[in-house]
């Protein structure tokens, strides 16, 4: 149970295959991680490559899975927060442009919001038929100069900035809504499923540097490219690990469900010919590391990720896939085992990451806030808060 003095932070995931959530007590100071206090969890149905199919189905397997972390922690879930994810969800970068306010061009917050909202509305004009998540600022230029870090306090007469904003169909975003909330739940507020996940997964440093977040999913498969400790880029691709356990049904003739101990190794040695195994799988990852190099490259970062790529996800088990990853990319890679941050909860495996990094939101969004914009707002709380306000959808 939670102490009298911390507060409860709810998490919901909801995957193609489980809905999971994580009811945890917030971290007791900043560099901490929250506690686990329980987790609850269900079979997804209604869901497919992460949207909603059929909302009764969908809402049903929620609500078990709420009713499971209520029981086992003791809590009532009232309010959480909710990942989102799926094969629309990308990112996209949008530009935007203002003359300074003050009378001597010292540039103040409001600068910094105007030119924000005008990148906003143009891209949201230009956008049909998507919600905005986020809205990150890149970069800012004064006069054509590019400024490094936070231009309040400098002077000159027009402001630009260039914005990554993270995307997702706004019908899937409304589906999942209307999910959440017929499970009876109130949404504290929706995040990209990558961003949440990176807030438990990547350190400061490596995002600073450059990393790719990517999670292998089962019908899935999203990449989170972050430079200078900005969310770069985000794109969702529609295969997931269990196009391997379809591809190993079929090549060996086996069910599914076998099909499935086969491709995390689970069955007796010299039961299936090992060779024709690793060609299956072997196969089908070429196929999810050939469109993370094309995208890489489309956004210029293919072999320019100091810090490499970070896998996760339930498919971010098979064995050496670290390997394959590092020989196809070309780049350092490494699977993110949950030991080294879920150390409060024993038997979680990386799928629940999402759910994790979720609880390291706060109710009045200063921990989101400083992890995403901290190297452009450094004033007072009162002017973080004010234009958080403004940035958060």
């Amino acid at each position: 149970m939670a102490s009298s003095s911390q507060k409860i932070i709810v998490g919901i995931d909801i995957g193609s295959q489980i809905v999971r959530v994580i009811v945890a007590e917030e971290a007791a100071k900043i560099g901490m991680a929250p506690k686990i206090l329980a987790v609850g969890w269900a079979e997804s149905r209604g869901m497919h490559h992460g949207y909603v199919i059929s909302p009764r189905d969908a809402t049903t397997s929620v609500a078990e899975a709420i009713a499971m972390a209520e029981k086992n922690s003791g809590i009532e879930i009232k309010r959480a927060y909710v990942a989102l994810g799926g094969i629309s969800l990308s990112s996209e970068i949008g530009a935007g442009a203002t003359s300074i306010q003050r009378a001597d061009g010292e540039v103040a917050e409001e600068d910094m919001i105007n030119v924000v909202s005008i990148a906003r509305e143009a891209f949201g004009a230009a956008k049909k038929n998507k919600k905005i998540l986020h809205n990150i600022p890149m970069k800012y230029r004064l006069d054509g100069v590019e400024v490094m870090g936070n231009p309040v306090g400098m002077r000159g007469s027009h402001l630009e900035t260039r914005v990554v904003f993270i995307t997702v169909a706004e019908h899937h975003f409304n589906d999942l809504v209307s999910v959440i909330t017929d499970a009876g739940v109130d949404i504290i507020e929706v995040i990209a499923a990558p961003i949440a996940e990176s807030l438990a997964t990547l350190s400061k440093k490596q995002k600073m540097v450059g990393c790719g977040l990517l999670n292998i999913g089962s019908e899935t498969v999203s990449l989170a490219v972050f430079d200078n400790d900005v969310p770069v880029s985000v794109q969702t691709f529609a295969i997931g690990s269990n196009d391997i356990t379809n591809d190993i049904a079929l090549g060996l003739r086996v069910t599914l469900e076998e099909a499935e101990k086969v491709k995390m190794g689970r069955f007796e040695t010299g039961q299936y010919p090992k060779k024709k195994i690793e060609e299956i799988v072997d196969a089908r990852l070429s196929d999810i590391f050939e469109l993370i190099q094309t995208h890489l490259k489309s956004i210029k970062r293919d072999g320019l990720l100091p810090a490499g790529i970070i896998i996760t996800g339930g498919g971010g088990m098979l064995t050496h896939i670290d390997e394959f990853s590092k020989s196809a990319l070309k780049l350092p890679s490494l699977v993110m085992h949950v030991e080294h941050i879920m150390n409060t909860r024993k038997g979680l495996d990386p799928s629940w990451l999402v759910a994790y990094g979720l609880c390291y939101l706060e109710d009045d969004e200063k921990v989101y806030g400083s992890k995403i914009f901290q190297q452009v707002f450094k004033e007072s709380k009162k002017g973080i808060m004010k234009i958080l306000r403004e940035f958060l959808p």
